[in-house]
Formats: structure tokens, sequence, C-alpha cells
């Protein structure tokens, strides 16, 4: 989908037995699928194993922006750029080698941007502007669907879209985005939105995704 607004719908709290079926309810107005990798060890759950994950990238419709919650980020990003994501974030956290990840993210076709959880600084990667094609600022801890929202974490997207300026870095945030939380996300600077239980625990969630891009994008009141 065009916009200047993207809504990638993150299927962990999706229904795992039926996966694709759960993407396929949302595809058609989604722009990427989240796809969160969490190892239990970054952070305290796990999600999806490689075999499942390969699954979800060769069977998804729409294209894949994973989220890699892992130890061996230098390893596993550009493994999953090679598997065919689209997109793929890294934590600063555990990355040992970040421009190099980022090198080899890219040059297996993928975009590739850096994700910091709560209390990390986004001023500390400003040498990495001209590098990355998103920063993914976290409004909740790494680690489990259903969090809630952290508002002071907008001082922090607010300072990465003045550091981004006019290049073109996509802005994302992911946690606790829904109905209630997106515009307000939205007017701290993000353009490129997580939303996870809000879709899935939606009655019908390819809803919910048109009413969260609406808000957005502010064709649609606050409720």
């Amino acid at each position: 989908m065009q916009s200047n607004v993207r809504i990638h719908p993150s299927i962990l709290n999706a229904d795992h037995s039926k996966i694709l079926s759960e993407i396929e309810r949302v595809s058609k107005v989604s722009d990427f699928l989240h796809l969160d990798i969490l190892d239990g060890k970054f952070a305290p759950n796990t999600s999806f194993s490689w075999e499942q994950a390969q699954h979800i990238i060769s069977g998804s419709p729409i294209p894949v922006d994973a989220h890699l919650m892992v130890v061996d980020s230098d390893t596993q990003g550009p493994r999953y750029a090679e598997a065919g994501c689209k997109s793929v974030t890294v934590h600063v956290e555990s990355t040992v080698d970040l421009k190099g990840t980022i090198r080899n993210i890219k040059s297996n076709g993928a975009r590739a941007s850096l994700a910091l959880k709560p209390a990390t600084q986004i001023e500390k990667y400003i040498d990495f502007l001209n590098d990355v094609d998103m920063f993914l600022i976290m409004t909740v801890e790494p680690g489990f669907g259903g969090q809630s929202f952290m508002p002071e974490m907008m001082d922090k997207v607010s300072k990465t879209r003045d550091l981004i300026g006019n290049r073109p870095i996509w802005l994302q945030v992911d946690g606790g985005i829904s109905k209630d939380t997106i515009q307000i996300a939205r007017a701290a600077g993000a353009d490129t939105f997580v939303a996870g239980s809000a879709v899935y625990k939606a009655e019908d969630p390819a809803e919910m995704m048109k009413l969260l891009r609406s808000l957005a994008e502010g064709t649609q009141p606050e409720s």
C-alpha cells in the first residue's frame, strides 16, 4: 500500500496454529508483516523457530519486516535477509559490529534497521544516520505482546525524528500501539507502526488495521 504512514501487523499474538491464514486476514490492508523473533535469552520469551520463520517468510503474501530480539544479531540479521525478509531490524544492545551487520543485511537485499530498548539513548547512534533505513523505538520492554504503551518514550521518538531530518529513514514504534495511542506516536514523529494485540484481538483485524491507518493519517477523528 502507498501512504506516508505504514502499518505493520505483528503476528506474535496471532493464532500460530494457522499462521498463514492469520496473515491473509490482514494482508490487503498492511504494508509489511512484522515478524517478532525472540530467543528467550535477549528477552524473556520465545516466539518462532527458524523453521517456523522460514515458513512464514516464504508463505507471506506481503513483505516481511523481521524484528530480531536475539543475542546473536550479527549472525542472525544477515540470515533473515538471505531468507527473504525485505526488512531486518537488529537491536543495538545485542549487536557487536553494527556497521558490519547493517552492511551484510543490505548485501542480502533487505532494508536494515536498528532497534533501541526503552533505556537506550538515541544520541549514541547518530553515526549510523547515513547507514540505516529505519530506526525502531521500543515503546515497551521487549518480550511480550499486549504490554501497555510507554508515553515517556515519545521524547525519544521526537529526538529521533529531529536527528533524521530530511533523510529517507523510516521511524517505527513498537509496543502498545492501538486506536488510543497511535495518534500520540504519530504526533511525536513516528511514521511506521507495529500493532499486534490491538489487531489480532479485534473482532475484525482488517477493519482495525484500516482504523489505525486512518487515525495515523488524520482522516479519522480520535474516538
